[in-house]
């Protein structure tokens, strides 16, 4: 966890008030007044591009946080960025919601071009994202827990690509007579099927979701396809943070849903 802004940071950004740490996330968001202040993390999408893409986004049925600048117009103070805040918190279960609105998300920036950066990207996120599309070949993850498995059910898969957010799963707020708002934009440049299959992959492992979700999908061409690279993605992720560590037990929470993914997979004409 992060110490709290200094208060040349939150001068600069023109805060008032007295910094109050935000549940969730990594710990490090502190709220002073109408503004979020956090650490800049240095594998997030650039400031002033984020703030030109979502800034360009019109009313779709959901509310965005953008980034904000200091008094003397920069997007950082001393390793610190802003973002407007936002009323909200996340609520498990209401995952569907979470996949409409992401569908409602992904159509609004379908027009925007595909960013640099993201090939560039060297993190772990992106890393196990191009595992699941078979950019990275699996020999060097063997060690992954059911990436075998999974890898033997994945089909080739053609689908129009752009930018996606892919973790939308803890990052919808819900308040009370307000529309969903989404931040922490994690992008990608793949179908926006595969923002949904993560969701779905998400709440089946970590939040007692159901088989019957996938009913929320099932207007998605292929979807199983698309939840096995998901469900790529997060084993490696999860192995590449626990690397050193024993693999999962009998509680291991990825076994039912890649059975699940497997099963349907496998069935696909």
């Amino acid at each position: 966890m992060s110490v709290a802004p200094s208060r040349a940071v939150i001068e600069a950004f023109g805060c008032v008030g007295s910094p109050a740490r935000l549940p969730g996330g990594r710990g490090t968001s502190w709220r002073v007044g109408e503004q979020v202040l956090r650490p800049v993390d240095a594998a997030e999408p650039p400031l002033a591009w984020q703030r030109d893409v979502l800034g360009s986004i019109a009313d779709a049925g959901f509310r965005l946080s953008l980034p904000q600048t200091t008094l003397a117009g920069d997007f950082e103070s001393d390793g610190w960025c802003a973002w407007k805040f936002l009323v909200g918190a996340h609520e498990t279960g209401r995952w569907r919601e979470i996949i409409a609105v992401g569908e409602r998300f992904h159509g609004a920036i379908a027009h925007v071009p595909e960013p640099a950066f993201v090939a560039r990207r060297s993190d772990p996120w992106a890393i196990a994202d191009r595992v699941a599309w078979g950019e990275l070949e699996p020999d060097a993850f063997v060690e992954v827990e059911h990436l075998s498995e999974l890898v033997a059910v994945r089909r080739e898969l053609e689908a129009p690509c752009q930018l996606v957010h892919g973790d939308l799963t803890g990052n919808v707020l819900f308040a009370e007579c307000l529309p969903p708002a989404i931040i922490d934009l994690a992008p990608y440049w793949r179908p926006p099927a595969y923002g949904s299959a993560i969701v779905v992959a998400d709440a089946l492992v970590w939040e007692g979701a159901e088989e019957s979700l996938l009913d929320a999908v099932a207007h998605v061409p292929r979807f199983p396809q698309f939840l096995v690279r998901a469900l790529i993605m997060r084993v490696v992720v999860d192995r590449l943070f626990r690397e050193g560590e024993p693999p999962w037990d009998e509680e291991d929470p990825f076994r039912p849903a890649v059975q699940l993914a497997c099963r349907l997979a496998g069935s696909e004409p």
